[in-house]
């Protein structure tokens, strides 16, 4: 079998960039929109961000196939956990649901979530669901391929109490901060901020996410200086 093919035929995995910050109101969730295939992009313009309440949504990582049959078990729990409530389910129910499914199947699941959203008891809330299953609130989650990169970023630029246009600029940067480093991420931005007057979607091109290191065109080089002469033939 042709070695190129081999690629093609791996399972869909999201290398990804996902991220959810807590913001003084409510949440933001942030992810890149690359899907791959071993070294093929199989889709530029996935959307990572999955509803499953009308106020809790997921970012997704690591096996598409996995990350969506999870999304879709939880979104179903938590439609007949509503109608037996009468109300709305807490990000808290949803993220220990999302935990649950993972745990009980991490032998056979590889993927990593973070659940984001809003409810009147907590106000906004970040939990992570890490491969393996474990559940822990922070203030701030990242996951994916990308995440490695953003570790010390984000300690140096999230603090506690920002405002939603603070929280959202940071998703964004970070977001194209990551694709600009990681070979897994890319594609366009997507956000989603939740709080007490409902859910906002952003999506920023790819066009217009600020530009790191290398990307940005040199200035002042000497080969713009200095004309480089035409090299000569060879002659063989």
């Amino acid at each position: 079998m042709d070695k190129s093919l081999l690629d093609v035929e791996q399972p869909h995995s999201m290398g990804t960039t996902i991220i959810g910050v807590t913001y003084n109101g409510g949440v933001v969730l942030g992810a890149d929109s690359r899907t791959s295939t071993g070294m093929y992009v199989a889709n530029r313009a996935s959307d990572k961000i999955t509803q499953l309440t009308d106020n809790v949504y997921v970012c997704r990582s690591g096996s598409a196939a996995d990350s969506q049959v999870v999304s879709d078990y939880v979104r179903y729990f938590l439609h007949q956990h509503t109608i037996q409530l009468g109300q709305p389910a807490t990000v808290k129910v949803a993220a220990n649901l999302v935990r649950l499914l993972s745990y009980n199947n991490k032998a056979m699941l590889q993927t990593g979530m973070i659940v984001g959203g809003w409810d009147k008891y907590e106000g906004g809330k970040i939990y992570g669901v890490p491969l393996g299953g474990t559940l822990l609130e922070q203030p701030f989650a990242i996951g994916g391929s990308g995440s490695s990169y953003l570790y010390g970023f984000f300690d140096q630029a999230w603090r506690e109490g920002m405002t939603q246009e603070e929280a959202e600029k940071l998703v964004v940067t970070a977001v194209s901060l990551a694709i600009a480093r990681d070979g897994a991420s890319g594609g366009v931005v997507r956000t989603v901020t939740i709080n007490k007057d409902g859910v906002t979607r952003k999506f920023y091109p790819g066009d217009t996410l600020p530009l790191w290191h290398e990307e940005i065109e040199a200035v002042n080089s000497l080969l713009d200086i200095v004309p480089a002469a035409s090299p000569e033939p060879m002659v063989s």
